[in-house]
C-alpha cells in the first residue's frame, strides 16, 4: 500500500472527470453513471465520429487527441479534477509493456502539471509475487507508475468483467456456446472472482470522490469466487443449453490455449493471447476495502447468474 502526503483536496461535490478510452467497453457505459451522478464529464478521443451513436455524446465535452501527446493530454486535463485512465496497448502489437509504461508515465505528468486532483484506473486482479504473463504484469506496473506520481491515484483491480461487449466475458461466451465438449487447458479449474459490469462501474464512479490521502490499489469483485469451468456450466445453465463436457490437457500451453480460443470465437487469437496468460493465475479479491469507502451497490453486489441475465438480454445465441 502506497499512502501520499501531498496537499491534493478530494472535491466535495461532482466536477468534471475525464474519461479516457470512452469509446471502449467501460469507457463508453461509465461516462452515462457519471452524468447521472452529477460530472461533468470530458473525452479524450482521436475521432469524434467515433463517438457518433453514442447516446450521451451530445452532453460531453469532446477533445480530439492522442494521448501519446503532450499538448492534447494538456489540453484534455486541463481544468478537470479527476481524470479516469482507461488506456492499454492490448492490440496485439509489440512492446506493449513500453508503450503501456511510455504512455502512463506520460499521463501521470500531465496530470500533475495540470492539476488533476485524482487519477482512478482499472488494472488487473492478480496474485503478489506468482510469475505473471506480459500482458498482466504491464497492467501492474501501469497501475504501480499512477500510484508512485505526485496526483493521488485509485487503481482498481477486476478480473473477468461480466457484461455484453466486455472481451473477457464475450470469450466465455462463445466458447460455452460453440463448444458443447471441449478440450481445454489445465486453467479452466483456476479460481476466479468474476464482477457485474454494474458493480464494476459503481466502483469506478466511487473512486472519483475519495478522500485525498488515499493513493493505493483496490481489489474488486462480486459475491462468488468461481472456478473458469463452473462459470461455463452456470452460463450454460442460466441461458437454457445443455451442460458442456470439458476435458483438461495440462500441456495446452497458454500460447497454443489462445489460438484455440481465435478459431473457436471471434475473439482474435492477438486479443485472446493476453487474456488467456491472465486466467493462467487464480485471481481472487484479497481485501475489501473499498466497500466501506465507497460503499456497497444499494441492492448489493450481483451474482454470476443475474449478471449473465443482464448481459445476455437481447442477445441472441
Amino acid at each position: 500500500m502506497t499512502e501520499t502526503s501531498t496537499p491534493f483536496a478530494a472535491p466535495e461535490e461532482p466536477g468534471t472527470a475525464l474519461v479516457t478510452g470512452a469509446t471502449g467497453y467501460i469507457g463508453g457505459l461509465l461516462v452515462p453513471r457519471l452524468l447521472d451522478d452529477g460530472w461533468t464529464v470530458r473525452v479524450l478521443t482521436r475521432s469524434s465520429e467515433r463517438l457518433r451513436g453514442r447516446d450521451w455524446a451530445d452532453r460531453v465535452e469532446v477533445v480530439e487527441g492522442d494521448a501519446t501527446s503532450e499538448s492534447d493530454l494538456r489540453r484534455a486535463l486541463s481544468g478537470t479534477d479527476v481524470a479516469y485512465y482507461l488506456l492499454h496497448s492490448m492490440d496485439g502489437g509489440g512492446d506493449l509493456a513500453r508503450r503501456d509504461r511510455e504512455l502512463a508515465e506520460g499521463f501521470a505528468a500531465a496530470a500533475s502539471e495540470t492539476g488533476v486532483q485524482r487519477i482512478v484506473y482499472l488494472g488487473g486482479l492478480h496474485p503478489e509475487g506468482a510469475d505473471l504473463s506480459e500482458h498482466l504484469a504491464s497492467r501492474v506496473e501501469v497501475g504501480q507508475i499512477l500510484l508512485d506520481g505526485p496526483v493521488p491515484a485509485a487503481v482498481l483491480q477486476a478480473a473477468v468483467v461480466l457484461g455484453n461487449g466486455s472481451v473477457s466475458f464475450d470469450m466465455l461466451r462463445y466458447l460455452t456456446e460453440r463448444l458443447p465438449v471441449m478440450v481445454a487447458p489445465q486453467w479452466l479449474r483456476n479460481r476466479i472472482q468474476p464482477i457485474a459490469i454494474d458493480d464494476a462501474l459503481h466502483y469506478l464512479v466511487g473512486a472519483a470522490s475519495l478522500p485525498a490521502e488515499v493513493n493505493r490499489a483496490f481489489d474488486i469483485g462480486g459475491p462468488e469466487v468461481l472456478t473458469y469451468e463452473q462459470m461455463i456450466q452456470r452460463f450454460a445453465a442460466v441461458t437454457g443449453l445443455r451442460r458442456r463436457v470439458v476435458l483438461t490437457l495440462p500441456v495446452l500451453t497458454p500460447w497454443l490455449a489462445s489460438h484455440w480460443v481465435g478459431l473457436v470465437t471471434p475473439v482474435d487469437a492477438a486479443v485472446a493471447k493476453p487474456l488467456v496468460g491472465s486466467l493462467v493465475h487464480e485471481v481472487v479479491r484479497r481485501e475489501h476495502d473499498l466497500d466501506e469507502l465507497v460503499g456497497l451497490p444499494a441492492q448489493g453486489l450481483v451474482g454470476f447468474d443475474e449478471a449473465v441475465r443482464r448481459a445476455m438480454r437481447g442477445v441472441r445465441h
